[in-house]
């Protein structure tokens, strides 16, 4: 039987992205055997040692990796619970799903709509969120005016945030999608980033939709709904994800 590493072990098992988990590994969370054990190389084998976090035994034998599409419409929250009783993702999630650990990957602010990934899969996880990959994110976008040819030259450079500049974006007018008027494919996803894009050219957003991560679509999907992905998407997804960020 052959040992895999602890932390990609967790990560397989859907707790959280690489990062999450190796804050965890290291805060002395998790114990093999009894043993709390803080390297992340540390090599279990999954269907035999008895390996916990914060005193929860993670059956390893169980898991199986899950990819869901979520619709999400405007007023839901990007999380698996929230203290104030707002609706989230898992309350659309068919109940046959909900015992599979799954999280979203990335994020739609409230007012936002469209694909949202929910998996438990934390390696894909790490790696379509992580900004070293530089997956493509597309989304319709509702503006309260029109782009000139200078603003749409400096959306397509990268624009000046308080948080950095951009990387060069992809700007097309958008006529017959009412009532998105723009489509934006960015290859980063800081927080609120899109709106904050045109905000910094006066403009508001007022309608902001995913159609897109990398090689998934959302298509005919109806808002609020839940599918699974087709065994042609998770094999481009993983595929997708096979690359390493510097052949990019």
């Amino acid at each position: 039987m052959h040992s895999i590493r602890l932390l990609k072990l967790l990560a397989e098992t859907g707790f959280g992205s690489r990062r999450k988990l190796a804050g965890i590994i290291a805060q002395g969370r998790v114990e093999v055997n009894g043993v709390v054990v803080e390297d992340f190389k540390h090599p279990v084998h999954p269907l035999v040692d008895q390996i916990t976090v914060d005193g929860k035994e993670i059956t390893v034998s169980q898991h199986q990796p899950l990819y869901l599409m979520l619709n999400k419409p405007a007023g839901m929250i990007t999380t698996t619970n929230d203290e104030k009783g707002r609706q989230n993702v898992l309350d659309v999630v068919p109940d046959k799903y909900k015992t599979s650990r799954l999280y979203p990957v990335g994020r739609l602010d409230r007012d936002s709509t469209g694909l949202l990934l929910l998996t438990n899969d934390g390696d894909l996880t790490y790696r379509l969120t992580h900004p070293k990959f530089e997956h493509e994110k597309e989304y319709l976008v509702e503006i309260n005016g029109t782009l000139n040819a200078n603003e749409r030259q400096i959306l397509e450079k990268g624009i000046d945030l308080p948080d950095g500049k951009t990387a060069p974006a992809e700007i097309k007018v958008i006529r017959k999608t009412p009532p998105f008027n723009y489509s934006i494919t960015i290859h980063e996803g800081r927080n609120h980033q899109v709106r904050r894009m045109f905000a910094q050219l006066g403009y508001e957003v007022k309608a902001l939709k995913r159609i897109r991560v990398g090689n998934l679509y959302l298509r005919k999907l109806k808002e609020g709904n839940v599918r699974e992905l087709t065994d042609e998407e998770i094999t481009g997804l993983i595929s997708l994800n096979l690359q390493k960020p510097e052949n990019r």
